[in-house]
């Protein structure tokens, strides 16, 4: 697909579109030379949704070519919205005064789409659709920020285990292992509030994070819904499916450098709950090291 071009004249009238233009916009030329640019390229910010329409002028009085940014999305005089990329230059005279601008764009639907792939593959489970460790390590990473400048700050990690996953899969085989992981991530899922956060590590194992909470009350509380949630049978492919989790627990500590740590701890009470056998959970606390 080649570029949309449309050129307009110092006081911001179209002189000039090329046929992808044309269809870009859904604008006919000879109806966009007696509108302004900003009707024919209604432009606006995806992130906020506020117009774009200052870009035009700036290339005009500065004189310097200006890159869309990532964020344009062009409304067609349908109403369709079109993420758009490239640039907008100066057109000089011969004596180098500045008498228009060129604006150049292309539908780049489909890089976007590509990009979106890409981001959702490195930071999301592809079997469960929950967020990866990558990205839970990150979220966790802000969070444990956020609590050191807030010193009454409190959220809590859980750990996850299902417990038994190891027969499921022998017993069943590999897709009803893999289709038991994501109906079990639904169920944990909705244990929880909309602010907190839920991932997929690997395997069989999950964490959980919960912000903002009172106190250690509020993890427990978690953790006993998701034993409760548990209670009832898994139904895949017309086979009913028992699990139990077993649970590590650990809140913040505002003496811990690393937001790491937590997780690790999380993990550590997660064994001594699975020592103590199915549907248990523990809170960390330092003995559990020795």
């Amino acid at each position: 697909m080649g570029s949309a071009v449309i050129i307009i004249d110092i006081h911001s009238k179209i002189e000039l579109m090329n046929p992808m233009a044309e269809a870009l916009t859904g604008w006919h030329e000879s109806e966009a030379l007696a509108v302004s640019i900003e009707r024919v390229l209604e432009i606006i910010d995806s992130h906020t949704g506020r117009k774009i329409d200052y870009l035009f002028q700036q290339v005009i009085v500065t004189g310097e070519v200006v890159t869309l940014p990532d964020t344009c999305i062009l409304i067609t005089k349908s109403g369709k919205q079109i993420p758009i990329g490239d640039s907008i230059a100066p057109i000089c005279d011969d004596h180098g005064n500045i008498n228009g601008a060129i604006i150049i764009f292309q539908d780049i639907s489909e890089r976007k789409k590509i990009e979106s792939q890409l981001l959702r593959h490195a930071f999301y489970d592809s079997l469960t659709s929950l967020p990866n460790r990558v990205l839970f390590q990150d979220v966790l990473q802000q969070v444990f920020e956020r609590s050191k400048q807030q010193k009454d700050y409190q959220f809590a990690v859980l750990f996850i285990d299902l417990d038994g996953f190891k027969g499921i899969n022998d017993k069943f085989g590999h897709r009803i292992g893999d289709e038991f992981l994501a109906v079990a991530a639904q169920r944990l899922e909705s244990c929880l509030r909309n602010e907190d956060t839920i991932a997929r590590l690997g395997g069989d194992e999950f964490a959980i994070l919960l912000e903002d909470i009172i106190n250690i009350t509020s993890a427990t509380q978690v953790a006993q819904r998701i034993h409760k949630t548990l209670e009832s049978p898994l139904n895949i492919n017309g086979h009913e499916i028992f699990t139990t989790a077993s649970i590590g627990i650990s809140i913040s500590n505002h003496e811990y450098e690393e937001a790491g740590l937590l997780l690790r701890d999380a993990d550590i009470a997660m064994y001594h709950a699975k020592d103590k056998g199915k549907a248990n959970y523990v809170i960390f606390h330092e003995r559990l090291i020795s």
